[in-house]
């Protein structure tokens, strides 16, 4: 006896990949605009410092990130299910999320006194990246638990 799928499955596996595809797209926009918004924001040109592989621009890019993908996964949970809730609320929130890691990481950069752009230009790995990377990483996540 052969097993029948349901004729629903096949609806819910396309919502399924459609949904996936427009997270994706959501999600890799907000990575491209939260990179350059750091860009824009730091002396240098980050792009550049991380094709020449310079490590604290890689460490620190990476950081950014991992924070976005962060803020962009609970708004994804938080939404129950609702596709264009959850689109809206990675999008709302992925933006408030680049603009408070802007500005949070130039205030740590103030109050410590770390020249963000010698940092990031220099060939050899310097601690102050794991301190700005850590910044990023930590306000990406008070920014996706503030979503909860």
């Amino acid at each position: 006896m052969l097993a029948q799928i349901d004729g629903t499955y096949f609806s819910l596996i396309g919502r399924g990949i459609g949904a996936i595809l427009l997270y994706a797209v959501v999600g890799v926009l907000l990575m491209l605009l939260g990179f350059w918004a750091v860009d824009i924001t730091t002396p240098g040109k980050l792009n550049r410092l991380v094709r020449e592989g310079r490590p604290n621009s890689v460490i620190v890019t990476a950081a950014g990130m991992v924070s976005m993908a962060f803020i962009v996964v609970v708004a994804i949970y938080s939404s129950g299910g609702a596709l264009l809730e959850g689109l809206l609320a990675s999008l709302i929130f992925g933006l408030v999320g680049i603009i408070v890691q802007v500005l949070g990481v130039r205030l740590l950069e103030w109050v410590t006194g770390i020249d963000i752009g010698e940092v990031l230009a220099a060939p050899e790995i310097r601690p102050q990246a794991y301190v700005v990377s850590a910044a990023h990483v930590a306000l990406g996540l008070v920014v996706a638990v503030a979503i909860l």
